[in-house]
């Protein structure tokens, strides 16, 4: 699964998911792109399926980029665990994404193929989403 090799700091505070994706929201490398829409955290193993769910669609034809990486740590604390005793652990990493962010490129496919993939893609996202053309 994705996730960052090494990091300055271990752990990171929440932080505020508001506002527009700032950059990241045009389709740049291939001929369709799938937009988000909403304000999520989307994990490593979402994007994965994600990206299986198009080239499982392809059949292994055309070309596919992930344009998100899960760079932010998740920390978590068993659930019988009593008040204090600091911050927990890192449980996973996830992928702060705003309206307007690409998540996925493909290139070399019909539209109609496409369309179907990030359809499937879309349905692994805890966000809603849309198809892009260049």
């Amino acid at each position: 699964m994705l996730q960052p090799k090494r990091r300055k700091f271990i752990k990171d505070f929440r932080g505020k998911r508001r506002g527009k994706a700032q950059r990241g929201s045009t389709v740049s490398f291939g001929d369709y792109g799938l937009k988000a829409m909403e304000v999520d955290w989307v994990s490593a193993a979402q994007i994965e399926a994600g990206r299986r769910a198009i080239t499982h669609t392809f059949k292994r034809g055309g070309k596919v980029w992930v344009r998100v990486f899960p760079d932010k740590p998740i920390s978590g604390r068993a659930a019988g665990k009593r008040m204090g005793g600091g911050k927990g652990d890192v449980v996973r990493h996830v992928c702060v994404v705003k309206p307007g962010r690409i998540l996925y490129e493909v290139a070399g496919i019909d539209e109609k193929l496409v369309k179907r993939a990030f359809y499937k893609a879309g349905q692994k996202m805890p966000i809603k989403t849309k198809m892009v053309a260049k």
